[in-house]
Formats: C-alpha cells, sequence, structure tokens
C-alpha cells in the first residue's frame, strides 16, 4: 500500500481490478479501512453484529435493498447502514464503490460461510 502521506487517485485505484463483490484495501486510520469495490448483479441479504458501514457511489449506481425499503445511490451520494440492520446491495449495472468500516468487519456479516466471502483483502 502506498505512503500514507500519499495521495490516492480513486480512478487509478479502481482500473487496477475488474472482479466484482471483491473488495480492497486503499487506506487505513484509527482501525477503520478505506475499501474500493466494484458492484453488479444482487448481493446476498446479511447484516453486521458490531459494525456499521459507510458506502459511498463514485461511478454508477446501486440499490442499497433493505426490508422495508430500498434507497439508490448515485455518484456523489454516501449512506450508513448501522449495525444490525439487515441489507442487499444490487447493481444493475455496474458500480464504483467506496466504503468506510472497522477493519474487523466481513463483507457478508453474518454470513462468513458465502462463497463471496473475502477475509484477507487485497492492498492496492
Amino acid at each position: 500500500m502506498e505512503n500514507q502521506l500519499d495521495k490516492v487517485n480513486l480512478a487509478e485505484k479502481f482500473g487496477q481490478f475488474s472482479d466484482h463483490w471483491n473488495p480492497r484495501i486503499v487506506g487505513e486510520l484509527n482501525g477503520q479501512q478505506v475499501k474500493l469495490a466494484k458492484f453488479l448483479g444482487p448481493f446476498e441479504w446479511h447484516h453486521h453484529e458490531h459494525e456499521d458501514e459507510f458506502f459511498l457511489v463514485i461511478k454508477g449506481a446501486f440499490e442499497m435493498h433493505l426490508r422495508d425499503k430500498v434507497v439508490t445511490l448515485q455518484p456523489g451520494e454516501f449512506m450508513i447502514v448501522p449495525r444490525g440492520v439487515e441489507h442487499r446491495p444490487v447493481a444493475n449495472q455496474e458500480a464504483e464503490v467506496l466504503m468506510f468500516e472497522p477493519a474487523s468487519t466481513v463483507n457478508t456479516g453474518n454470513l462468513e460461510a458465502s462463497e463471496r466471502t473475502r477475509k484477507d483483502l487485497e492492498r492496492l
């Protein structure tokens, strides 16, 4: 990972990978990680017992499905999903998303045995 005193170019970092639902770490601060991922299609319903999650759309758009509503996020918009809230991101077209969450956060939350679970994340 780059020196923490250097800037991070998001377009450059997103250009380094093409797969979906596989977060990469691009920064760390105060026990939190800044992660980038590309979303496409539906993810699994899940929740996180101990962590809140921050999602910021950089490019594209996606829907955050909650049990009682659907929130559409466009570029420049973010949403915080509080711990314990069941959610499922869905991207009808590819979306580039920045996430900010505690380092302990597993992407599939309570579904740690999912084929999409990523525990040892690549650092860009």
